[in-house]
């Protein structure tokens, strides 16, 4: 057995082999495309995640990194931008030049064909360019994807190896116009070759819902509507727009948050087993969950924008509408909750509610499947209902609320917790960033955790209705103090549908040895 270490190109391939299968590529050179390279998005995430991938050996040699914008840089411009996002260690120095050493950088217009000839040139002027699988990295806003993927399509395509394009959402700002950019899309490439991506699918507690619900035996028989009560989907923040209130405020939180995050994981807690782990099984399954809700009526939505905290400090005491960015009359929710519906054997009747909000008390991603009483009580009421939780960020974590004896000679049940912690579970291993875990799958040609076209028809489906009527009607969303809760009104909303709050329940930090 060989005791030379392996190659980067050899990593990669058995990674590929490993997460894949076999699919061998059509060249050993590839080539990442950052199209919009001088943008906030490209600074922050994609040139660290690129820098993550290459220092970990996840790339193989072959990797060369260009960037395309219409400022005019430098390779070094891009470094010193890029830097302070990117975790550079003192000893990774060395390792740091490699990496761009293998960059370079064009400036030109995305709506020019001579900038993306340009472009091309330089591409296959690269060692294994002309015949090298290429991705492009759409990391621009909407209104300049019709003309960079059209030249894309006409100029910079590989002949011999693969090509493939990562979108960024919005995918569209309702059912029309992301009919429209699909439409454009697949007149120019197939589907195979879009990447739609949302992070959250990323995310490490995202993508073990699959595993938690079809690797362990005793979910089945309760994962339906005979023992859930209701399932609850929440994406929290505790800081506000900070000066990006503009761009907020042409999309809000239902577009920002609703339509793509608490859906997509809302697809992967319904959805019923796939035929097999590969992309297009589950995706189907995906599909048809989205079929069977229904559009989302205004009587199941509270919505909310948040004001300035008399008490507050720093931030708290901006409300939305100080930001001078934001118009001063503006009616875009900050805050949402929503009760929907899948109308299916499975979970007829059950409600699913999404809760998503700027500027709140905590910072929490998680889904929360509560528990149908236990009949015939035996002990007084003095049970609370069981609760699976399944917390994204911060502090990845499985748990099960349940009751137990309270210690001692007491005989009374005393609520407590089954507690999968990460961090204490898995001391030693380092969680890949979402975006490391999603170019490492577009590189690797898996579609399983990007979005298809269908499953994003459905998407907008639900949420176009309720768009256009609080957008035609200007609806003047409910005001909540910066810090808090969100809305009372939600809470209301929350309870009728029949989640129960019982507000007695600890979470007790695990010992750690």
């Amino acid at each position: 057995m060989s005791t030379e270490p392996l190659t980067r190109s050899e990593v990669f391939g058995q990674i590929r082999r490993d997460l894949y299968g076999d699919q061998p590529d059509h060249s050993d050179t590839h080539i990442f495309i950052i199209l919009g390279a001088s943008g906030d998005l490209a600074k922050k995430k994609i040139y660290p995640t690129l820098w993550w991938l290459f220092r970990d050996g996840l790339l193989p040699e072959d990797t060369y990194f260009v960037g395309f914008a219409r400022s005019n840089l430098t390779v070094e411009d891009i470094r010193a931008a890029c830097l302070p996002h990117m975790k550079v260690t003192d000893e990774e120095g060395e390792c740091l030049s490699a990496f761009f050493s293998k960059n370079s950088y064009l400036s030109g217009r995305y709506d020019e064909g001579d900038s993306f000839s340009q472009l091309n040139a330089h591409l296959s002027s690269l060692p294994g360019g002309a015949d090298a699988n290429r991705v492009f990295y759409l990391a621009l806003p909407p209104s300049v994807y019709h003309h960079a993927s059209t030249n894309i399509r006409a100029h910079c395509m590989s002949c011999k190896g693969w090509n493939r394009v990562i979108v960024e959402k919005p995918f569209g700002r309702d059912l029309q116009s992301s009919q429209e950019l699909s439409a454009h899309l697949s007149s120019l490439f197939t589907e195979d070759q879009i990447y739609r991506i949302d992070h959250y699918l990323g995310k490490e507690m995202v993508q073990n819902l699959m595993v938690l619900r079809f690797g362990n035996r005793i979910f089945g028989p309760i994962w339906n509507r005979n023992s859930v009560a209701c399932v609850v989907l929440t994406f929290k923040e505790p800081f506000g727009t900070q000066g990006r209130g503009g761009y907020f405020d042409d999309f809000g939180i239902i577009r920002d948050v609703m339509q793509n995050h608490l859906l997509q994981m809302l697809c992967l807690v319904a959805m019923e087993k796939p035929a097999s782990t590969s992309s297009d099984d589950v995706r189907d399954e995906k599909v048809k969950v989205l079929k069977c809700i229904a559009p989302i009526s205004m009587s199941d939505v509270v919505l909310g924008q948040y004001m300035a905290d008399p008490h507050g400090e720093g931030q708290s005491k901006l409300g939305y509408l100080d930001d001078p960015t934001v118009p001063k009359d503006s009616c875009t929710p900050t805050f949402a909750t929503a009760v929907l519906y899948v109308q299916n054997e499975r979970w007829d009747g059950v409600p699913f509610i999404l809760r998503c909000g700027k500027a709140l008390n905590e910072h929490k991603a998680e889904v929360r499947l509560q528990f149908t009483d236990v009949p015939g009580d035996i002990f007084g009421e003095r049970c609370q209902r069981n609760e699976l939780v399944v917390r994204v960020q911060p502090d990845e974590a499985i748990y099960l609320k349940m009751m137990t004896k309270r210690p001692g000679v007491y005989f009374s049940p005393e609520e407590t917790e089954l507690d999968l912690t990460y961090r204490s579970r898995y001391k030693d291993v380092e969680l890949p960033d979402a975006y490391e875990r999603l170019l490492l799958d577009v590189c690797c040609g898996s579609q399983m955790h990007f979005v298809r076209s269908d499953e994003l028809r459905e998407a907008w489906r639900i949420l176009t209705p309720l768009l256009h009527r609080i957008e035609g009607e200007k609806t003047r969303p409910i005001p909540y103090a910066y810090g808090s809760r969100g809305p009372d009104e939600a809470d209301e909303l929350v309870n009728r549908v029949g989640f129960r709050y019982e507000g007695t329940y600890k979470w007790v930090k695990p010992h750690t040895t």
